[in-house]
């Protein structure tokens, strides 16, 4: 068979706190229930998320995730950037809900992951594989990246950027980047503004 179509269905406290936060990032609602048990779904161009509110969810602990494969992550996180700071004045990166950055790979952005209100982690991927790093930076960006991005360990991703950074002499084309990401990091872990040379 062809055109089949999955749909992730993710719990949440609250479907109208789930309607709003999908809306920033440029969603609208296809279908809403309040009975018999709350329930909303969510579409942006072919991307679609529904929602069931599950008294006593604690999104902090939350498992649930799924994949959005899309052509371009760089293009996907901007737009959902321009929507969070419209209605915040920034793009969310600590608490719940957060965002991460697409990171820069060998001149190309990987994917990144929108937490939502209810916990839930969408993941936003490339349709095409990404080139191999090819420096001990850029692999140390990487694992760093799946540390804090993908399993939500930003503690032992900023030990592990650290380290890489220690030993770089500043000349790998990397370097900005993992600084920059090393500042999101500490950001993350604080939930404030890092000083400049801490």
């Amino acid at each position: 068979m062809a055109n089949e179509l999955t749909i992730p269905l993710l719990p949440c406290n609250s479907i109208d706190q789930m309607q709003s936060f999908y809306e920033m990032l440029g969603f609208s609602v296809t279908y809403r229930q309040m009975k018999p048990n709350p329930y909303v779904a969510m579409q942006r161009e072919d991307i679609n998320l529904h929602f069931y509110g599950m008294p006593g969810h604690v999104p902090e602990q939350s498992h649930s995730t799924c994949v959005v494969i899309v052509p371009d992550t760089s293009e996907m996180y901007e737009a959902f950037a321009a929507g969070m700071r419209a209605v915040h004045g920034k793009v969310l990166v600590t608490g719940i809900p957060r965002m991460t950055r697409p990171r820069l790979r060998n001149d190309r952005y990987t994917g990144f992951v929108v937490v939502d209100p209810g916990g839930n982690w969408v993941r936003f991927s490339r349709a095409t594989q990404e080139p191999e790093a090819t420096t001990k930076l850029a692999k140390a960006m990487e694992n760093a990246a799946r540390q804090a991005d993908a399993r939500g360990d930003e503690r032992q991703a900023l030990k592990i950027l650290e380290g890489a950074l220690k030993h770089a002499d500043g000349s790998e084309p990397e370097f900005v980047e993992a600084q920059a990401y090393r500042d999101e990091l500490v950001e993350r872990i604080t939930g404030s503004e890092p000083r400049p040379g801490v």
